[in-house]
């Protein structure tokens, strides 16, 4: 397949005002999910897909996580890796990416992998050509996800490393029938109107990126979970690895089997996510895939994901910044938050989309004594914040204070005015991934290790 040649004569910040135009086309027609038509634009576009050896990854909690540590790993262990992951945080080239050889120049600068603004909007007038008339569209996420696979094919990949957008059977990604390994991360109840309203019916969804005969990589599961997955692997006669986390050595070091290796990125589940990935390159390895314990543990120590569990400096004040967008996440944030025994009272600036479990996500993080700003997330589905409001109530009836905001700079603002004036505490940003990407705008910043 010959590359794309994009004769733009376009700056990166025009060719990204493109992108998001041509992008936002799309996006009335929602998410729906479904293999019919972006098998029928893949094939349209001459099947990228087949050409490239993929690691899948689905789960509800650390499927990026996951991503980063084996697309870290295999560029250190001297492979062109493409990655793919949703959503994005500021822009639309971050979800795909291609992470060049650790012993030879790339040609971004370090730790900015993704693709350039002019060759993705290349890439997607490549792809709208291709899409037939007298067919249903497809969607935004089709279109992107296709644009991966085109990307990957065009730049000739060892490999790449590809996470479900919504679910895993019907998802956009799920059309190559021989993956490397399929891993499946932490399970719980979340996108309940599209996939289920039980995590077992949730469960066969995520299940559905398993293929016949191919070996998967299973972390600890709910019982419900562990019975569908169980019974779906074997029908389809699949070898898998139930793995467990490495073990916390302390001071930011983990131990996985025998590989001792520094953990970059924070919280507890990272012992698991890790490990997910480790298990994962031992499989690679018995495929014959080259891959030493000494780059394994450089590419982990090496590994970013930005926007999940991280401190930042805002305005010459401390701020913890997470997603934290299902009750899952929530919990493994307040854990951290209590296993690092953070200054108390925890002051919350949330921002929740429409569309979450907000009860839950507020019960798992609030406790007496904190403080609650809530803010809304710009151009997303948008929570009532007097709803919210009433909901954090009820949850929490102890808390210092609860109030609303019509920006999310007014909240972090009287978050930190607070805080001092309260006498200490640690101020928390968190609730939604969107809500991340909307600081990292304002603010004009990037994630930071």
């Amino acid at each position: 397949m010959t590359r794309l040649n994009s004769g733009l004569n376009l700056t990166a910040t025009q060719a990204l005002t493109e992108v998001e135009t041509l992008l936002e086309s799309f996006s009335h027609f929602g998410v729906e999910l479904g293999l019919e038509r972006i098998e029928r634009l893949l094939n349209a576009l001459g099947n990228p897909q087949q050409q490239v050896p993929i690691l899948h990854v689905a789960g509800s909690n650390g499927k990026g996580s996951v991503c980063a540590y084996l697309s870290a790993v295999l560029a250190e262990a001297g492979y062109r890796v493409g990655r793919y992951t949703s959503p994005h945080l500021i822009s639309w080239c971050e979800r795909i990416c291609l992470n060049q050889p650790a012993n030879q120049p790339a040609n971004q600068p370090p730790n900015q992998p993704e693709i350039p603004a002019v060759e993705l909007l290349a890439l997607l007038r490549q792809v709208v050509v291709a899409i037939d008339p007298e067919q249903s569209s497809p969607t935004q996420f089709e279109v992107i996800t296709a644009a991966a696979w085109l990307y990957f094919a065009q730049q000739q990949v060892d490999l790449a490393v590809v996470e479900v957008g919504l679910g895993g059977r019907l998802d956009a990604t799920n059309v190559c029938e021989q993956p490397l390994v399929s891993i499946i991360t932490s399970l719980s109840r979340e996108h309940w109107q599209r996939l289920g309203s039980t995590l077992a019916e949730i469960s066969r969804e995520k299940a559905g990126i398993l293929k016949p005969n191919r070996p998967a990589v299973i972390a600890p599961q709910p019982p419900d979970a562990t019975a569908v997955l169980q019974q779906r692997l074997a029908m389809l006669n699949c070898p898998a690895d139930w793995v467990q986390p490495a073990l916390d050595l302390g001071d930011g070091w983990a131990k996985f089997e025998d590989l001792t290796y520094r953990l970059p990125l924070l919280g507890e589940h990272q012992l698991i996510n890790s490990a997910l990935a480790i298990r994962a390159l031992e499989l690679l390895q018995a495929q014959g895939w080259k891959i030493s314990p000494t780059q394994m543990a450089a590419g982990i120590a090496k590994t970013q994901w930005p926007g999940r569990m991280q401190w930042f400096t805002w305005q010459h004040q401390r701020l913890l910044i997470d997603g934290a967008h299902n009750p899952a996440g929530a919990a493994m944030l307040r854990r951290y938050c209590d296993t690092n025994q953070l200054a108390e009272p925890i002051h919350w600036i949330i921002g929740l989309i429409g569309t979450k479990d907000h009860a839950e996500i507020l019960q798992a993080l609030l406790r007496p004594g904190d403080w609650l700003y809530l803010v809304p997330v710009p151009e997303h589905i948008p929570a009532d914040l007097a709803e919210l409001t009433a909901i954090a109530g009820s949850t929490c009836p102890q808390l210092a204070a609860c109030k609303r905001y019509a920006e999310l700079e007014d909240g972090l603002r009287a978050a930190f005015q607070n805080l001092k004036l309260s006498g200490g505490g640690t101020a928390v940003l968190c609730g939604s991934l969107y809500l991340i990407g909307h600081f990292f705008k304002t603010q004009q910043l990037r994630a930071q290790p």
